[in-house]
């Protein structure tokens, strides 16, 4: 990822990485603002 380092380190705390990735997470405050970090390189979908 041709990112700035902490922008890389929270794709990969979120267990991304790769393109088409996709995982689940439960909805807490920390992944949330891990999510709005880096909202600009993600796509977010709430599921129930």
């Amino acid at each position: 990822i041709d990112r700035k380092e902490p922008q890389k380190r929270t794709i990969t705390a979120l267990g991304l990485g790769k393109i088409r990735k996709s995982v689940i997470h439960n909805d807490t405050p920390q992944i949330r603002g891990m999510i709005r970090s880096v909202s600009h390189l993600v796509a977010v979908e709430e599921i129930d």
